[in-house]
This record gives C-alpha cells, structure tokens and sequence, in this order.
C-alpha cells in the first residue's frame, strides 16, 4: 500500500491503496464515484474513459502509480450542473438508449472538442473509434458532438 495525492475535479485527495491498482477501481471502489464504469476491463471498450491532463485514457488498464501528479477530470467533473455543451447535446440529440457507455463517451467527445473545436466527420470517427456503443447510436453521437461544437 502506498499514499498518494490525486488531483480529480479540481480537488486534491488522498488515498492508500497498492500503486497498480487500475484507477478505475480507486475511482469507483475507493472513492465511490460512481460515474465512470466497468466495461471490458482490457482498456477496449472505452466505458471508463477519464480525462488524464486532457487525454482521454482508459482507466480499467491504467495503474494509480502512473498518475504521478496529473489532473484528472471525470464525468462528474466536466459540468457540476450538467450544462457542459456536450452534455446539453447528448440530451438535445437523445444519444443515450442504455446509457452504460455514455460517460466515457462523453469524456473522449470532450477530450477531442477541447484539442479541436471544429472537428470534421473523420476527426469524430477517428477520436471516437476507441470507445464502443453496444447500443449502435454512434450517428446520434456524431450529431451530439456537431452540436456541440457549435455550441461551445
């Protein structure tokens, strides 16, 4: 077990858990935000898709002992009140039919808007291809984050 001082949504905390536990489970287990969810477990699927310094990463594949400082946002970190424009965009466009993948794809639309506010169809695809919708609304994703680059 090691101590370990993390910067998520803007706030310091601290925890003791062993350096390669997968931040998603100090996440979720440790911290109980609940937010950002298990899916394959590989790093495949893109459920538990956090923003490390403004990258998308995978967190079921990504040990705690590698954050080493970084700022970590996730989906209860983009917007307190739900107003972030790729959230106002997902409800406008319905995107969600499940929902289980929607935090990480949220997360990898907000990743891309921030590095490239006006994404064309092949940025979408190409930022989005990480991160699976078993639902198949990726159409509806796609206008979701149209939407929202016009918005932001």
């Amino acid at each position: 077990m090691e101590d370990f001082s993390l910067s998520i949504n803007g706030k310091s905390i601290q925890v003791n858990v062993p350096s390669d536990m997968p931040l998603l489970w100090v996440l979720r287990d440790v911290l109980a935000m609940k937010g950002t969810k298990y899916g394959c477990g590989q790093g495949l699927c893109g459920s538990c898709t956090v923003l490390l310094d403004g990258n998308p990463i995978r967190t079921c594949a990504f040990p705690v002992g590698e954050v080493k400082g970084a700022k970590i946002v996730t989906i209860e970190g983009i917007s307190e009140a739900g107003d972030h424009p790729v959230q106002k965009a997902w409800v406008e466009h319905v995107v969600p039919q499940c929902g289980y993948c929607q935090s990480g794809q949220i997360m990898s639309a907000v990743a891309l808007l921030d590095r490239n506010p006006n994404p064309s169809d092949q940025d979408i695809e190409s930022a989005m291809s990480g991160n699976i919708c078993r639902c198949g609304t990726y159409n509806r994703i796609k206008e979701a984050i149209q939407t929202a680059s016009k918005n932001l």
